[in-house]
């Protein structure tokens, strides 16, 4: 047993067998006229959601689109982005989303992987979309575009590109209005709902099959983890069960609203959209990320919750104004898609003095959420962890030879519950790679200490081995991280011909701060093992980060200085 598992909560759900079509139609039919998006002027109730996105699924099928096939979201935050998103799925059809601003040679790979028929763009970002179509229309793969309007989330591009193509459609074209209700389509819980491509900060991206029940599955394991609520569709209605749970929970059910900053193409955003919509908060659409914008739209619309990278955390703690806000509204400040350092962590409580600030663990393979700490005001904040699994979740931390190990020993997370996925798309030998027998091996290096706790030490494949010994990038990160001078850190590895591979720190500076490298060096071998000191320190200006905020150290290492 768990000493941190919230009292009352269960060990087991009883998953709802709904498909991610189900619970928007549920969402709509409890929530109503709640405001569920807000994109500057733009706002969308729970029911105007729902009957758009039934229109865009009308206007789907009327186009031949359906079971079976895919629609790419080429989009950056947007309420159009939502709309579409239930649309295609509300028409039996896969959504794979994509990085807006991804390269033509990108857009190809994946359209041609997924053989998608239609995408959804914005005039922004299209430009790329419609070279790749053109090139694809050679090798004869047809697809058609659609393009929504702009929004102030997602505004009209400065240098107003003229799209002239035939095979672009304007948004409101696709939609058909003439119908009522839901439209007809044969799916189930088990056909695949997303084809969602991994980040690629350690090779080729993959697409992962993600399946309607494990996005139901990992949505309910939300709210029953961060709202003490049990989640099921009856009778097309969505339904929410209290739990026993000790403490308030930090999700309200109907009240409140979120700030939607990581970009909805990618898990982390996505799955938490449907968790939150599920919940009946509003989700503002915040546009390009600005600490200082942000902060005004957590107080103009008394933000309960919020989510996001340690990229935009770090950025967040250092506004020179947050000090000066009101922001008692916020319950829960969540932190996912990356590790964390202690050291911001504990900014963000003094930012935000009436949340709980918690951190999780996930991965795109196991749909969003695997483990986290819980949001309720009677736990206790620690720091270091996240957490332990949710509800239906299994965590082994295994050797190469794939052996349990005990309690403190560092391996690797595999995991099992209804979240893990269907694999990998075009991938058999990958998939039976990492998928085994209902288990997922995740690459991820940890450790579960006395008190059942999850401990991430680094990536398998980010893990140095320097005179036998294994050191762990991310340890030193964490130290670095309190540091005075320093603002952002990284560590790699550099080969070294006895010795392995030795610790290289890129390090950025605070801003007014101009430390050396040797200070840095010393600093770290004062306070670590001999065999984990930093043999060299490179001082940069900025660290390479993901969309999603995961820090790219494969642009890292071509970058280290030879000994």
């Amino acid at each position: 047993m768990n000493a941190y598992w919230p009292e009352g909560m269960p060990r087991h759900l009883d998953h709802t067998h709904a498909t991610i079509a189900d619970l928007v139609e549920g969402m709509a039919a409890r929530y109503g006229e709640r405001a569920a998006v807000v994109d500057g002027e733009l706002t969308l109730s729970y029911t105007e959601l729902y009957d758009e996105a039934c229109a865009v699924a009308r206007g789907l099928q009327r186009e031949g689109i359906g079971p079976g096939d895919v629609v790419l979201l080429h989009l950056p935050n947007t309420a159009r982005f939502l709309t579409a998103y239930y649309g295609v799925l509300l028409s039996g059809a896969t959504v794979s989303p994509v990085n807006p601003l991804t390269p033509v040679p990108g857009l190809v790979s994946q359209i041609k992987d997924t053989s998608a028929r239609m995408a959804v763009s914005h005039p922004a970002n299209v430009a790329n979309l419609l070279a790749a179509a053109e090139e694809l229309a050679a090798g004869g793969h047809s697809m058609g575009i659609v393009l929504v309007e702009c929004t102030p989330g997602a505004p009209h591009p400065e240098d107003d590109p003229v799209v002239s193509s035939q095979s672009v459609r304007a948004w409101s074209t696709l939609l058909d209005r003439d119908g009522e209700g839901r439209p007809d389509a044969t799916f189930d819980r088990d056909d695949v709902a997303h084809i969602v491509y991994t980040g690629g900060t350690t090779g080729t991206p993959k697409g992962v099959r993600v399946l309607h029940r494990n996005v139901v599955a990992n949505v309910s394991q939300m709210v029953a983890w961060r709202a003490g609520r049990g989640l099921r569709v009856a009778d097309r209605r969505l339904e929410l069960d209290p739990f026993p749970v000790t403490g308030e929970p930090g999700v309200v059910v109907g009240e409140g609203a979120t700030v939607v900053v990581s970009p909805l193409f990618h898990a982390h955003a996505l799955i938490n959209s449907s968790f939150l919509l599920g919940a009946g908060l509003t989700l503002v659409i915040a546009g390009r990320f600005n600490p200082a914008a942000m902060l005004d739209l957590v107080e103009r619309h008394a933000v309960s919750y919020i989510t996001g990278s340690p990229t935009m955390w770090h950025a967040l703690v250092r506004e020179p104004t947050a000090g000066e806000r009101d922001l008692s509204s916020v319950r829960v400040v969540s932190s996912g898609a990356a590790p964390i350092d202690p050291v911001t962590l504990d900014q963000l409580a003094a930012v935000f003095p009436n949340a709980v600030v918690t951190e999780g663990y996930g991965l795109t393979e196991g749909t969003c959420l695997v483990t986290a700490l819980p949001p309720f005001s009677t736990a206790p904040r620690v720091i270091g962890s996240v957490g332990v699994p949710v509800p239906d979740t299994e965590i082994e931390i295994r050797d190469g030879e794939g052996r349990v190990l005990p309690v403190g020993e560092r391996g690797e997370i595999w995991v099992r519950g209804p979240q893990v996925t269907d694999g990998y798309l075009n991938l058999p030998g990958e998939t039976a790679g990492q998928f085994v027998d209902g288990w997922l091996a995740t690459g991820d290096i940890a450790y579960v200490d006395d008190e059942g706790m999850v401990r991430i030490a680094d990536r398998a494949k980010d893990m140095l081995i320097y005179k036998g010994y294994n050191v762990y990038p991310r340890e030193l990160e964490d130290l670095l991280a309190g540091h005075p001078q320093v603002d952002r850190a990284a560590v790699v590895g550099r080969d070294h011909e006895a010795f392995g591979q030795e610790p290289v720190a890129f390090v950025v500076p605070t801003a007014g701060e101009q430390p050396t490298a040797d200070e840095i060096k010393d600093w770290v071998a004062e306070r670590v093992l001999p065999y984990k000191k930093l043999r060299a320190v490179q001082i940069v200006g900025s660290l390479p980060t993901s969309t999603a905020g995961k820090l790219l150290k494969n642009e890292l290492r071509p970058l280290v200085m030879p000994r």
